[in-house]
């Protein structure tokens, strides 16, 4: 893998190519943007929604964590990163759509699933353990049905990962206001490493299908 000082080989082909390529599309995005959806995925560097849904700049506002997670509304004191970002996109750049993009063999919801890191001190997986416990809820259908580890059990625990930021992005008031008058719709995806295929979640029976 490459280091930083590596990818600037990288920068200088980007420069070269993509930028003067589409020169006129980065003269429109310096007066600002205005895409119409947000993705939230994870940080995984296996997973680049850009690439995977091969967008060109400005066309999707990203917001990247562990396990693609959204915390449900709250107003308590803190610094809420992603809630900062869900109300940035809906309420001024207005996105119709903000998809939830979870993805296979994802560490983050196998912490969730297996509590590996349930008492580690900050620093040493505490932070980690802290922040998918966001599933712990969730994990508990997962775990009576297949345990707590295996791979059936991991792949659960990443669907009910996505399901659960799903609902989470209901309990916005500024989010639900807007599913009710239909300006907004949330959508659930999985990408698999394994063979790059992209599922969606079905709202209403709540499993997931692979996009053709």
């Amino acid at each position: 893998m490459k280091t930083f000082d590596q990818m600037i080989e990288g920068y200088g082909r980007f420069r070269e190519g993509d930028w003067q390529r589409q020169r006129d599309r980065w003269s429109e995005l310096k007066e600002g943007q205005s895409p119409q959806v947000m993705v939230i995925s994870c940080s995984d560097s296996r997973v680049d929604p850009a690439q995977i849904l091969d967008v060109s700049p400005g066309e999707i506002f990203v917001v990247r964590n562990v396990a693609a997670l959204v915390p449900p509304y709250e107003t308590t004191p803190g610094q809420h990163g992603v809630s900062a970002a869900v109300e940035f996109a809906v309420q001024f750049l207005k996105v119709r759509q903000i998809v939830v993009m979870g993805h296979g063999l994802c560490g983050g919801c196998k912490a969730a699933l297996t509590r590996s890191l349930h008492d580690n001190p900050a620093g040493e997986g505490g932070f980690v353990a802290n922040w998918v416990s966001l599933l712990d809820e969730a994990r508990e259908p997962v775990v009576a049905e297949h345990g707590d580890e295996g791979r059936d059990a991991e792949r659960a625990m990443e669907y009910a990962a996505v399901r659960q930021s799903i609902a989470n992005l209901a309990t916005f008031p500024f989010i639900a206001d807007k599913l009710e008058r239909g300006e907004i719709e949330l959508i659930g995806t999985h990408f698999a490493i394994s063979d790059g295929k992209l599922a969606r979640l079905d709202a209403q029976s709540g499993g997931f299908s692979a996009i053709d």
